[in-house]
């Protein structure tokens, strides 16, 4: 991943919960917002539910830079927390990372 020409970084996280995982799941990720958008260089941190699909999830993100982002993924919390949502989510984090890269129409 690198950062946009104006620096930011937005990344899409989707992700699905193992069957009957999908509460415990939220509730997971919802108690994971609140730090991650106190973190150094965050511009906005927001968790959705896919309507009509229980258990889809899909997290977007902006960070100030990539070094912003990297101590977020890195910070001393992700070790604990990664193995933990390992067994909530179906597939890898890996798997469901997408970095956008903003363009605009030319006028």
């Amino acid at each position: 991943m690198t950062a946009t020409p104006n620096g930011y970084v937005t990344v899409i996280w989707q992700t699905r919960a193992k069957p009957g995982k999908e509460a415990e799941l939220k509730a997971f990720i919802t108690a994971a917002v609140t730090p991650s958008r106190n973190d150094p260089g965050n511009i906005d941190y927001e968790a959705h539910e896919v309507e009509g699909r229980p258990g889809a999830f899909v997290i977007y993100e902006r960070w100030e830079n990539r070094e912003c982002l990297d101590a977020h993924l890195s910070a001393p919390r992700m070790n604990e927390l990664v193995p933990q949502m390992l067994k909530l989510i179906d597939g890898s984090i890996e798997d469901g990372i997408s970095l956008l890269r903003p363009f605009r129409p030319v006028r």
